[in-house]
């Protein structure tokens, strides 16, 4: 089963993370199928980049978001409304 989730880059004390769709079963920051975006927590405020359109796909084709990601995904696609609707 393919799931969407983070993977930790960056060094001690600064995480950058990507996200990754895996296999459920791969550690952490092992192998993945392909990057779908990337979060800076750091940033004020966090930045978020994610490729919505692959997303989708991966989704169509039955990849489960972690719990993060999902909240990444909704965070997102609630800005995206915001800003057409301003």
């Amino acid at each position: 089963m393919l799931t969407i989730r983070l993977t930790r880059r960056g060094s001690n004390k600064r995480p950058d993370y990507r996200v990754v769709v895996t296999e459920k079963s791969a550690p952490r920051d092992g192998r993945f199928v392909e990057i779908v975006g990337h979060y800076h927590p750091k940033c004020n405020p966090a930045q978020v980049i994610l490729n919505m359109d692959r997303i989708q796909y991966w989704l169509s084709k039955g990849a489960q978001p972690s719990d993060t990601v999902r909240r990444l995904i909704d965070n997102a696609a609630a800005s995206k409304t915001s800003e057409s609707s301003s």
